[in-house]
C-alpha cells in the first residue's frame, strides 16, 4: 500500500513538472511601445510555470514590486545586467519592475492562474498610464487608481 502510494506522488510530481511552460521576457531599451520595455508587458501563465527574463540591453533587471505582489510569494530582485530565471507557484497578480527603469514605466504584469482582476492593487509610483498602454494582449486588465492601495 504504501509503495502504491510512494508510485502514485513520484508520478504526480514528474507530470506536474512535465507540464510547467517557461516563457521568455525580454528587457529591452526600445519597442514599438516606447522606450524601456518588458516584451511582453503582461503574461498570463499556470502555477508551477517559469519566466526567464532575458538581457537583450545593457542597464536592467526584474524585480518584485512589494506592494504589487501576493501574500506569501517569494520575492526576488534580479542583479543588473543579469538573466533570471523565476518559478510562480501561488496564483495572484504579480508586478515586475526594472529597478532603474520603474519611473519610465519599465513594469509589466503576471497574472498566474485565474485570479479576480478587481482586487489588484498597485502602488502610488506606477506608471498606470504607461502599463494600461501596454496591455493591449489582455484588454479586461486595466489597472486605475480606485484600485491602489493606500
Amino acid at each position: 500500500m504504501f509503495k502504491s502510494l510512494l508510485t502514485v506522488l513520484g508520478t504526480s510530481l514528474i507530470a506536474s513538472t512535465l507540464y510547467a511552460a517557461q516563457y521568455e521576457v525580454k528587457m529591452v531599451n526600445r519597442n514599438q511601445l516606447g522606450a524601456m520595455s518588458y516584451e511582453p508587458s503582461y503574461l498570463n501563465i499556470q502555477p508551477g510555470d517559469t519566466v526567464k527574463f532575458l538581457r537583450t540591453a545593457p542597464g536592467h533587471n526584474a524585480a518584485t514590486i512589494s506592494s504589487m505582489w501576493p501574500e506569501g510569494a517569494a520575492t526576488f530582485r534580479g542583479n543588473i545586467n543579469e538573466e533570471i530565471v523565476m518559478s510562480f507557484d501561488q496564483e495572484g497578480i504579480y508586478g515586475i519592475e526594472c529597478t532603474p527603469h520603474m519611473a519610465m514605466g519599465m513594469v509589466m504584469v503576471i497574472q498566474v492562474g485565474d485570479k479576480d482582476l478587481s482586487t489588484v492593487s498597485a502602488p502610488e509610483s506606477l506608471p498606470l498610464q504607461i502599463l494600461n498602454s501596454s496591455m493591449q494582449t489582455k484588454p479586461s486588465l486595466k489597472i486605475s487608481k480606485r484600485l491602489l492601495s493606500a
